[in-house]
């Protein structure tokens, strides 16, 4: 089931990049930003009303807070650079870019979760390092 998700997940992805590229225009980025920011908040509230686990809250620890805080301002760090590049630059150079977070991902991982990286991941890291520089250049 995980694959279909994550599957979901890259087609939203590319419909935001497009989307996202069109309104931004004449748009100041961190607006536009903030706009996006707001209907995520509402539709991930939306959510946790709608399955009912708002009582969850309580439950979370403290660890959990500190990270999922860090998360957020790394998601608001990373989508103020986002649309600050694609209102400059074009979608099919500033996507592939954004997307060597795949491969940034796969290296932090390693470090720090102590994941293997083996050489399938090591491979395609390098294939899509040089996929996206090919896009690119």
């Amino acid at each position: 089931m995980w694959f279909w998700f994550a599957l979901l997940s890259a087609v939203f992805a590319a419909l935001t990049s497009i989307l996202a590229k069109v309104g931004i225009e004449g748009v100041n980025s961190n607006l536009a930003t903030a706009i996006r920011t707001v209907v995520v908040v509402v539709m991930a509230w939306g959510m946790v009303f709608l399955t009912n686990t708002q009582n969850g809250l309580a439950q979370i620890s403290r660890k959990s807070w500190i990270f999922l805080i860090l998360s957020g301002l790394a998601t608001g760090a990373s989508w103020l650079c986002y649309y600050r590049a694609l209102q400059i630059g074009e979608a099919s150079k500033v996507v592939p870019i954004d997307k060597l977070s795949v491969v940034i991902t796969l290296i932090l991982a390693f470090v720090f979760l102590h994941e293997s990286f083996t050489a399938k991941s090591f491979a395609g890291s390098v294939l899509i390092t040089v996929g996206t520089l090919i896009m690119v250049l």
